[in-house]
């Protein structure tokens, strides 16, 4: 049972990541704000709806959203947590979580592509050309990581033994929660709140969507929040060790934590100009090639 506690805990809490999210930013704003379950219940809700399809959409359309979930599971089932080793774990598999995310991506895009709107084109080729821009920079994160673990697997470098508080090593956690914000369209690479035209990636590519199909994509960003959470907490938190009750509880309430952390982002900064997203990813890809060079020279 221990194996598959992770993606039963993803798949039963990850929609409570965008509700802590929510609750702060809101805190921030001087407001109530939404139930920290709000989430749930839009899930809930677009899936007693029904879905409207264009004529002119091909299957491609309705099997986008289907995909996009499945991959982000398999991911998660690569990912270690609680100080113990993934579901599934081999030498090379951060190799296959990442094109598992990009599979996941791939969907959207395609799905966007196949309405036909130059509108919806738009903002898949802003989640394409970003997307180009993060994933050496994840590489980068996982070399530097594998440098100084004893094997080429996530649950080596994430659970293994390693040092893990190295001054170097403090660059791969920061790096990792840039790419959380730009992967899962958050501020400031992206507003999920936004409506103006001109601004939106993510938001856009998801508008000809509707019923279970929405439900879907929504369900599968919280996973894939969780995914990078989980990815950013494996680097600080050295829980190899620890009483198993005490290392889930600890590691949990780090997730909760990094979620919260996004919500007070989000309420600080303003969304950057989009030709300047490039900057930042690429300032975050010279810090993890400077991490790792310092890793090496150790």
């Amino acid at each position: 049972m221990q194996p598959l506690l992770h993606p039963l805990l993803a798949l039963l809490l990850a929609p409570l990541l965008l509700g802590i999210i929510n609750r702060v930013k809101a805190r921030f704003a001087g407001r109530q704000g939404r139930p920290l379950l709000q989430t749930y219940f839009d899930l809930a809700k677009l899936l007693r709806k029904g879905a409207v399809i264009s004529r002119t959409a091909s299957w491609m359309f309705a099997a986008g959203p289907a995909v996009s979930l499945a991959a982000v599971c398999c991911a998660l089932l690569l990912v270690p947590a609680g100080g113990q080793a993934a579901t599934m774990r081999f030498t090379g598999d951060f190799m296959l979580m990442a094109y598992l995310l990009g599979l996941s991506r791939l969907a959207l895009v395609l799905a966007a592509l196949d309405t036909g709107s130059s509108f919806e084109g738009m903002g898949a080729s802003r989640e394409a050309v970003f997307s180009a821009l993060a994933e050496p920079v994840l590489f980068l994160c996982f070399l530097c990581l594998a440098s100084r673990s004893e094997g080429l697997s996530l649950s080596a470098m994430l659970v293994g033994p390693g040092p893990a508080f190295a001054p170097e090593g403090l660059f791969v956690p920061a790096i990792l929660f840039v790419l959380l914000l730009a992967e899962n369209s958050r501020l400031p690479v992206d507003d999920p709140n936004t409506h103006l035209e001109l601004t939106m990636i993510h938001e856009v590519m998801v508008l000809d969507h509707s019923g279970p199909d929405m439900a879907a994509i929504v369900y599968g960003a919280a996973l894939k929040l969780w995914l990078f959470c989980a990815l950013t907490v494996g680097c600080l938190l050295p829980l190899k060790g620890m009483p198993p009750l005490a290392a889930w509880g600890v590691w949990l309430a780090a997730m909760g934590a990094t979620a919260a952390l996004v919500g007070v982002v989000e309420s600080v900064m303003a969304r950057l100009r989009l030709t300047r997203v490039p900057r930042l990813l690429g300032g975050a890809g010279g810090l993890a090639a400077l991490a790792l060079v310092l890793t090496l020279w150790r």
